[in-house]
């Protein structure tokens, strides 16, 4: 069994060789996420615009207002489509992309193209595919309830990195190959991810700048754990090398 202590001492050690590179790949797997941004803020903003339009309702006159509302909810659903729009067809190929940089980093195949390979013709579509559909059953599943809802994200969490090893693999394929791969790891998982809560609240103290340089630390280690996991599997003949497209290990 992996520990956390050794995916982490192994991520610093590839850090060593490459943290800026690292950093640069962190930058975009953060910003795509959408991980950035006050939501206090939208919320301070929304008060003044509600002034305002009170203000503006008592120029006018209140019967103005179905209208205004209406043009805020079509500028609102816009706005939401190109950001989903950017999402799906630039932050999806960037992720897997990004996660494929860290396994390969891992095996000192450190190459900045590895974060746009996913765009390549006869990969970029089906990557998207994917994506798409992992997003779509976690988002279903977190309908239902929260803890569910975080199983399965701990349960697809494998997804993006099967297919920086084999984008073309299935949209099926690559989630049941994710549940087998986090089978009897999900707490382990979810563990790993509160190790780094230390760092997070250190990045938080220095203006919440500090976060960005954690991520580096972060990205890599799930790097070593999607290494580890592939291991597991094709150990156990979950899968195969050719599946994953890997070169076979010389006898």
């Amino acid at each position: 069994m992996w520990t956390r202590k050794e995916l982490k001492n192994r991520a610093k050690d590839v850090l060593r060789k490459s943290y800026w590179k690292a950093f640069v790949v962190s930058l975009v797997l953060v910003f795509i996420g959408g991980n950035l941004g006050s939501r206090s803020g939208g919320a301070s903003s929304f008060s003044g615009s509600r002034d305002g339009i009170q203000n503006f309702g008592g120029d006018i006159g209140y019967s103005a207002l179905p209208v205004i509302i209406f043009i805020m909810i079509i500028v609102g659903l816009f706005a939401l489509t190109i950001a989903m729009g950017i999402r799906i067809f630039l932050g999806y190929p960037l992720e897997v992309g990004g996660k494929k940089y860290f396994v390969k980093s891992a095996q000192d195949d450190i190459n900045m193209n590895n974060l746009g390979f996913a765009f390549e013709k006869g990969i970029y579509f089906d990557v998207i595919k994917s994506m798409l559909w992992k997003g779509i059953l976690n988002f279903l599943w977190y309908l239902l309830l929260l803890i569910p809802g975080i199983i399965k994200a701990y349960s697809y969490s494998m997804v993006p990195y099967i297919l920086g090893d084999n984008p073309n693999i299935g949209y099926k394929r690559a989630l049941d190959l994710s549940k087998k791969m986090t089978r009897g790891h999900k707490f382990d998982m979810f563990v790993l991810d509160l190790s780094f809560l230390g760092w997070y609240i250190l990045g938080l103290i220095a203006l919440g700048i500090g976060v960005l340089f954690v991520m580096p630390y972060v990205y890599a280690t799930k790097g070593e754990l999607y290494i580890v996991l592939r291991k597991y599997t094709l150990a156990n003949n979950l899968s195969t090398h050719e599946e994953l497209r890997l070169k076979k290990p010389l006898d």
